[in-house]
């Protein structure tokens, strides 16, 4: 497991117990069995959907694309926040979100 990911463990902690399981030369990020977030190349992404976007949105969030061939894909999933490294609330509450986002995608 790679340093970032180690530290996100530390950064989540106020959420509650998270995996982390490699996949595609990156890491899913689990609560609960429900991916909720990825990492690729030292990046968070957070689940998201129409109601979360505009939050994302707020703070100049990309979107986690990714080249498959000719077409670039965009996945439901945008860059964290850098405010959620140094203010536990923040993480929390972006966590929340990210979780939310992924229990209504998965119904």
């Amino acid at each position: 497991m790679g340093e970032f990911v180690e530290f996100l463990h530390e950064v989540l902690a106020p959420f509650g117990a998270i995996t982390t399981r490699r996949m595609f030369g990156g890491y899913g990020v689990y609560h609960d069995g429900l991916m909720f977030g990825l990492v690729a190349d030292n990046t968070l992404y957070l689940k998201a959907d129409k109601q979360t976007d505009p939050w994302f949105d707020e703070l100049e969030c990309e979107p986690f694309t990714y080249q498959k061939g000719i077409k670039s894909i965009r996945l439901s999933y945008r860059r964290a926040p850098d405010s959620i490294y140094d203010d536990p609330d923040e993480a929390l509450q972006w966590a929340r979100w990210a979780f939310s986002a992924a229990l209504r995608a998965s119904l």
